[in-house]
């Protein structure tokens, strides 16, 4: 029996990275997973997961899971609604939201144009809230609701340009401003602020760039999806189920110095 049987979860940015390792996971811990994401097929990276790979639905069905590919550019509202709906027509409603897609502009604050501030905004801060606004009917109905949302140790301090640390770190407060409102409901809002994780979107940084990190990184190797997935599954489950509002961070010791 996998401790997520029965659930039903929308994995967003699914298809590759964070996402993907998060919706593996639930589904081998027997959620029915909707997959949402710009493209279906995983995205190959320069230094990591440079091998192709199924996509994540066809992954989770091949290991006798049960999962939807949805297609959804979450920074139009239109389809998260239509992303919302779909898990919940397919599955028979929505009892985990996992608002995981999210783009970077790696630039600084005095050539950050308004066009890029705003895309990152859309994306890392606003769909979240419109996900989570569309999926509270159903969260509400089920016994289980979980919103968890993928943050950043960048939401503690800058880098990786203006938009990005902000919109990370207003999530964060996002989270415990939604914790507040829907508790009452008994559903729990948490964020997980990864550190380095291997994933394709690290194709911005040079090799010394990397090892740097890895230097900087605590513990003795960088972290992987399954690192971020591990904390997704525990923020779903029954173990979790007093915890709301927390913002988890799991980057190997990185800002413990700090």
């Amino acid at each position: 029996m996998g401790t997520l049987d029965g659930r039903v979860a929308i994995v967003t940015g699914g298809s590759s990275g964070i996402g993907r390792g998060i919706a593996i996971a639930f589904g081998r811990a027997g959620a029915s997973v909707a997959v949402a994401d710009v493209q279906e097929e995983p995205r190959r990276g320069k230094y990591h997961e440079t091998e192709p790979r199924p996509p994540t639905a066809d992954r989770i069905d091949g290991e006798g899971g049960t999962a939807a590919f949805v297609a959804t550019d979450v920074s139009r509202p239109e389809q998260i609604e239509r992303m919302v709906a779909f898990a919940a027509d397919r599955f028979g409603g929505v009892d985990i939201l996992v608002n995981n897609a999210g783009i970077g502009i790696v630039t600084t604050a005095d050539r950050q144009t308004d066009e890029e501030w705003q895309r990152v905004i859309d994306i890392n801060l606003r769909a979240p809230f419109l996900a989570t606004r569309g999926a509270v009917p159903y969260l509400r109905a089920s016994a289980h609701g979980r919103v968890i949302n993928i943050a950043s140790v960048h939401a503690f301090g800058g880098s990786s340009g203006p938009a990005y640390a902000s919109s990370k770190a207003a999530l964060v407060n996002m989270t415990r401003d939604a914790a507040l409102a829907l508790g009452r409901d008994g559903i729990t809002v948490n964020a997980i602020c990864p550190g380095y994780i291997e994933t394709p979107i690290q194709d911005y940084l040079t090799p010394q760039d990397i090892d740097d990190m890895r230097d900087r990184t605590v513990l003795p190797r960088l972290g992987k999806p399954r690192d971020i997935a591990h904390a997704a599954l525990f923020f779903a489950s029954e173990e979790a189920e007093w915890i709301t509002g927390a913002a988890l961070v799991v980057d190997g010791g990185l800002i413990a110095s700090i």
